[in-house]
């Protein structure tokens, strides 16, 4: 990796090579934050519609040759990016003038005609290039042929740094925090759209930017904003992304008003065993498939043990729940102590 550049170029240039790209038109947010070292103009962060247009950013990149690439910058844009120089990150050359995506991506496409005029195959990311904008790509070189770029992109972000692995650590942790000062505040008679207020607030005084929240209550599987009221007793469920430094601490945690009853710490139990299951194969070089094998495997034993438990007996030796060879992290329900006495 090339002095202060906050991704792989060499690897870029690879999956680049396996996909057939000569150059690239990045423009959705999340890869353009990831390709300029975390930075995206601070004025969009919540919105990008601009009068009768939106804000588009674009990152042009030249397989091969990283000193060409370049940043097509909104016309306010001048400020943010001087200070993300000044504090010594790493920016491509820059490209001043947009206002409209149409703007945006005539400023590109004249960078590309300076920089690489001989390219015919052109990536793209299709699902974040407004129509207008793609109108104007395709006019100026039709001759060229596009390829979806989200493949490589997502190939490319998909291998973490340390840096990245201690911000996401850090994203989980400022939303679980956030969850449990929600929790503390909760009481029965308030609405799901109150605890979501709760916990909106809880992560914005974590610096992080509140994503959403899905919350549940009770038996009610509905997880959208409502006027329904916790009732004292009753489950909550809280699921939500906070996002930190570009990064999404995506977790769900569950609570329930009051103490819960022996058969809500059995079931947590059984699900905490299949959950430690699936990580226990989890290292490097391993698919995804082999998590699932493993839950899966898991949760079979389990099934297996409890049809085993459940079967007449004939002998004197009285029947004792499979649950019951395992050690378990928390304590049987006075009800399940008696069955498995």
């Amino acid at each position: 990796m090339r002095c202060g550049v906050p991704f792989s170029t060499a690897r870029l240039d690879r999956l680049l090579d396996d996909a057939g790209i000569d150059v690239l038109i990045v423009t959705s947010k999340h890869n353009i934050q990831y390709l300029l070292g975390g930075y995206y103009h601070f004025q969009f962060d919540y919105m990008e519609a601009i009068g009768i247009s939106r804000y588009l950013p674009i990152f042009v990149y030249v397989k091969g040759a990283l000193e060409k690439s370049a940043y097509i910058a909104n016309r306010n844009e001048r400020d943010s990016v001087q200070n993300r120089t000044s504090d010594g990150y790493w920016m491509p050359a820059i490209v001043f003038g947009s206002s409209t995506t149409v703007e945006a991506m005539a400023l590109a496409v004249k960078q590309l005609k300076s920089v690489a005029p001989s390219a015919l195959r052109v990536g793209i990311e299709g699902s974040f290039l407004p129509a207008d904008a793609a109108d104007v790509l395709r006019r100026e070189f039709g001759h060229c042929q596009f390829v979806e770029a989200m493949r490589p992109l997502e190939k490319l972000r998909a291998v973490k740094t340390a840096a990245e692995l201690d911000v996401l650590r850090e994203a989980s942790e400022r939303v679980v925090a956030s969850m449990m000062t929600t929790v503390n505040q909760t009481r029965p008679g308030q609405s799901k759209r109150e605890i979501i207020d709760h916990l909106r607030q809880a992560e914005l005084s974590r610096d992080m930017i509140f994503e959403y929240a899905l919350v549940t209550l009770g038996t009610s599987l509905n997880r959208a904003p409502s006027e329904q009221r916790l009732e004292p007793g009753d489950v909550v469920s809280l699921d939500s992304g906070g996002n930190y430094r570009g990064y999404i601490g995506d977790l769900c945690r569950m609570a329930v008003h009051g103490t819960p009853d022996g058969e809500l710490l059995d079931l947590l139990g059984e699900i905490d065993l299949i959950q430690q299951a699936a990580r226990m194969p989890i290292r490097a070089g391993l698919s995804g498939s082999g998590i699932y094998t493993a839950a899966n495997e898991a949760r079979a034993v389990r099934l297996q043990q409890a049809n085993a438990f459940r079967r007449p007996w004939n002998g004197d030796r009285q029947p004792r729940s499979a649950a019951s060879d395992v050690e378990r992290p928390y304590p049987l329900s006075r009800r399940r102590r008696q069955r498995t006495a």
